[in-house]
């Protein structure tokens, strides 16, 4: 007759609901996973999927009950570190949807805007063009792939333990959310600056000719020579991507390195 103890039973219940939990924090925020195209049910079943191939490999989590107080915040804890693994790589993408924006508004096609499936608000339509330019370069350098294999890494580098994680990690997420902005000037600023070059030689061109009606010609000279210009430095922003991309990356790794606080010594 076979015995299970409550405490084996206790352990083969958070082996699997625990890595499940942080793994389902990375799916929901890290693109292209965590878009909202992608339906809830094909997120859960991949997170299932993930958490059976990588659970035989994660070390042993403490013997405690799952939905003891203990349990549920290790749950919570498990959650936020796969959520900021997520929103680490979110950083890139909200910057390239930034740069576009920019763009847009430059060309003038700033009332050129559609439902963003990704933001659930309104992208102009060259950012949404960046944005899947941008997903086309992450997965062509396998960086979902990458990102799964981190993320099943970071359980033996930050195991599953009731010790609460320190905030230097955490710190960091906040302090690379200002990168958006940094990330999508550079990626802009090119055509930003052709644009408004070309912006001030119309206006030299209305002040020397003030016949010239500078509404009728400055909008589709402005418009197509940002769509020249795209054309042009597209194959260059292949680069400055995979170099965001890389360090998001990095940075997913360096999460997954994070410390935990060990508990206070029993007096």
């Amino acid at each position: 007759m076979i015995n299970v103890t409550s405490a084996q039973l206790y352990i083969w219940v958070a082996s699997f609901l625990w890595p499940l939990t942080r793994i389902l924090g990375l799916l929901s925020i890290a693109p292209p996973f965590g878009n909202a195209s992608v339906p809830m049910l094909v997120k859960l079943l991949l997170g299932v999927a993930i958490s059976i191939a990588i659970a035989p490999g994660v070390p042993v989590p403490p013997a405690l009950d799952p939905m003891s107080m203990t349990g549920l915040m290790i749950l919570m804890q498990q959650f936020i570190i796969g959520a900021a693994m997520g929103f680490a790589v979110r950083v890139v993408f909200s910057a390239v949807e930034m740069a576009g924006d920019m763009i847009s508004s430059t060309m003038g096609l700033g009332f050129a805007v559609f439902f963003d499936p990704q933001s659930q608000g309104r992208s102009s339509a060259i950012s949404q063009m960046l944005s899947l330019l941008a997903t086309l370069v992450f997965l062509s350098i396998n960086g979902h792939l990458i990102l799964v294999a981190v993320m099943a890494d970071s359980f033996n580098t930050l195991p599953i333990t009731a010790a609460p994680v320190t905030a230097e990690g955490f710190h960091y997420i906040a302090i690379s959310g200002a990168r958006i902005f940094s990330m999508g000037l550079q990626l802009s600023l090119p055509i930003v600056v052709a644009l408004l070059i070309t912006n001030m030689a119309l206006g030299i061109l209305t002040r020397a000719a003030p016949q010239l009606n500078l509404f009728g010609i400055g909008f589709p000279i402005t418009m197509v020579a940002g769509f020249v210009l795209l054309a042009i430095c597209l194959p260059y922003m292949l680069t400055p991507l995979q170099h965001f991309l890389n360090e998001t990356i990095e940075t997913v790794r360096m999460l997954g390195g994070m410390a935990t606080i060990p508990p206070m010594p029993k007096r």
